[in-house]
């Protein structure tokens, strides 16, 4: 099985030459990537650098009298036009090459958002937290899986300021002991993360507004 794209003229098809990033050829290059990892093999041209290449194929130079660089990208497969004029998805090339489609992805864009405000949680980013739940709350996120996202990074932190609490208890207890001083430490065990309540308290109350 044969993929041959005939891209229309571009500096390069990776997507991210350039001022600006390309998102749709950053995309269909990777679906390429994807596509050579399952067995296939893909040719790609580019009208700027390989016009003979254009010419010589007769459904490629006709597409071009026809319609100009509209017809591009052109996309064949196994000699036969699949597409013209944009680039298809990972799932109609897996189908037209006839392989196993890929697995639908997990990370949507309200998953995104969801790991963004554990992340503005975990920062202490008041700004970043206000703009990640305002825009999880456009993208139809609930208030309960916003809590839970909150609650998740929140006990993540804990965790770790719990364990520096403990160390700092160690070494300064063994200090103290060497130099034949008392230390005068609370346990581990009690609570030392008033502040993490207070921040959770009010994530909270941020959510319920």
């Amino acid at each position: 099985m044969e993929i041959r794209v005939f891209d229309p003229p571009m500096c390069c098809s990776t997507g991210v030459c350039g001022p600006s990033v390309d998102p749709v050829l950053v995309r269909f290059s990777a679906d390429l990537d994807w596509l050579k990892g399952q067995g296939v093999a893909i040719e790609r041209f580019n009208l700027s650098r390989q016009p003979l290449d254009f010419t010589g194929d007769a459904e490629v130079n006709a597409a071009l009298q026809a319609r100009g660089v509209d017809a591009l990208p052109l996309v064949k497969v196994a000699g036969q036009v699949k597409c013209q004029g944009a680039y298809p998805t990972r799932e109609q090339l897996a189908e037209w090459a006839n392989v196993a489609p890929p697995a639908p992805s997990l990370y949507t864009e309200a998953v995104a958002e969801l790991v963004a405000i554990g992340a503005a949680v975990a920062s202490n980013c008041e700004p970043c937290f206000k703009a990640h739940c305002d825009k999880a709350r456009r993208l139809g996120v609930s208030r309960e899986d916003m809590m839970r996202a909150v609650t998740t990074a929140q006990g993540v932190k804990e965790v770790s300021a719990k364990s520096v609490l403990g160390l700092a208890e160690r070494y300064l207890r063994e200090r103290a002991a060497a130099a034949g001083t008392p230390a005068i430490l609370d346990p581990v065990g009690q609570d030392h993360v008033p502040a993490a309540r207070a921040i959770r308290k009010a994530l909270t109350t941020r959510l319920r507004v």
